[in-house]
């Protein structure tokens, strides 16, 4: 159990940073601080990265759908070099990719809007078999499953999908022809420096629970990370080489409430740039907002159920106040 001191403290100390009033921010941070918790922030050249409870702040945590804006920021950085166009269908990628549908594109995938289904049709029974390897497919059966179910009724609409994101990241090895981690590496966290961002198999050396194995589909969600890898990515958004890439955005039809826009790997409300993400034994959030120049990152341990599905997004929202 956390000490309320080290919370209030670590909530003051936010507060200077984020412009928002310590109680307002304490409301925010308290039903998440329970079972522990890594707050970063960064603003105006000054950084701020601590933690209450059971977490290390200075530990990679599983950071689950948070891998999406990484797969997203490695489309941009392939689209930059010409090694593929984000609006070109993959099919023209050939071999496996061969005759998906037109509408199934890089930015269609990366903007949740190909029509694809949430997960593979089979993930619902490997899920039930393995809750921690719910995607237990090879690369041919996940590529075949988004042929088999992307729905041209559906192309457009915003339709949030693990397999989709899990897809890109597939159709981005095939671009730049290497395996999805090691391009990752190479064109992203290699760049940015984030020396600890890796996935499962790259052993990361705080685990207090099992991890997610996502598999095939590790470019939805395969991700760990420490709260200063986060806000160093976060920022490289704002001034750096991802700079370019993030502002396409669009506002698709069903796309989520209190959504004012969706980009690839990001949703944007009142001009704060937001993904939270879900694991088995924990949550990750990134934000930043490209006025106030503010980035921050939440790591925060507890199952699902122990708080509201929400609670990660409307933390990272009073960190960043929105515009109205």
């Amino acid at each position: 159990m956390f000490r309320r001191d080290a919370l209030s403290s670590l909530t003051r100390q936010a507060a200077d940073l984020s412009g928002a009033s310590p109680a307002t921010l304490m409301g925010a941070l308290r039903p998440l601080a329970g079972r522990g918790l890594v707050l970063g922030m960064q603003a105006e050249g000054r950084a701020l990265t601590g933690g209450v409870g059971q977490l290390d702040p200075a530990a990679p945590y599983e950071i689950a759908s948070v891998t999406k804006p990484f797969t997203a920021a490695l489309l941009g950085q392939l689209a930059a070099a010409g090694q593929l166009d984000p609006l070109a269908p993959v099919a023209g990628l050939g071999g496996s990719f061969a005759g998906m549908p037109p509408f199934v594109t890089p930015y269609a995938l990366a903007t949740h809007t190909a029509g694809l289904p949430a997960h593979p049709l089979r993930a619902g029974l490997t899920a039930l078999l393995d809750p921690y390897a719910p995607y237990s497919l090879s690369r041919e059966a996940a590529i075949a499953s988004a042929r088999r179910w992307a729905a041209a009724g559906q192309a457009g609409r915003f339709g949030y999908s693990n397999l989709g994101a899990g897809v890109l990241a597939l159709a981005l090895a095939e671009a730049g022809g290497l395996p999805y981690p090691d391009l990752l590496a190479r064109e992203v966290t290699g760049p940015l420096g984030l020396r600890i961002t890796n996935f499962l198999a790259a052993r990361p050396p705080a685990r207090p629970q099992r991890a997610t194995d996502f598999g095939t589909l590790a470019g939805a969600g395969g991700l760990w990370a420490t709260a200063d890898d986060l806000l160093r990515f976060g920022a490289a958004h704002l001034s750096g080489p991802l700079a370019p890439g993030w502002t396409l955005s669009i506002t698709p039809r069903g796309r989520p409430p209190g959504t004012d826009e969706v980009a690839p790997g990001w949703f944007v409300t009142g001009g704060v740039w937001w993904h939270d993400g879900v694991a088995r034994q924990s949550r990750a959030g990134l934000a930043f907002c490209p006025a106030s120049g503010r980035v921050a990152a939440l790591l925060v341990a507890g199952p699902p159920g122990s708080f509201s599905r929400g609670a990660v997004r409307q933390a990272l929202l009073t960190l960043l106040p929105p515009r109205p």
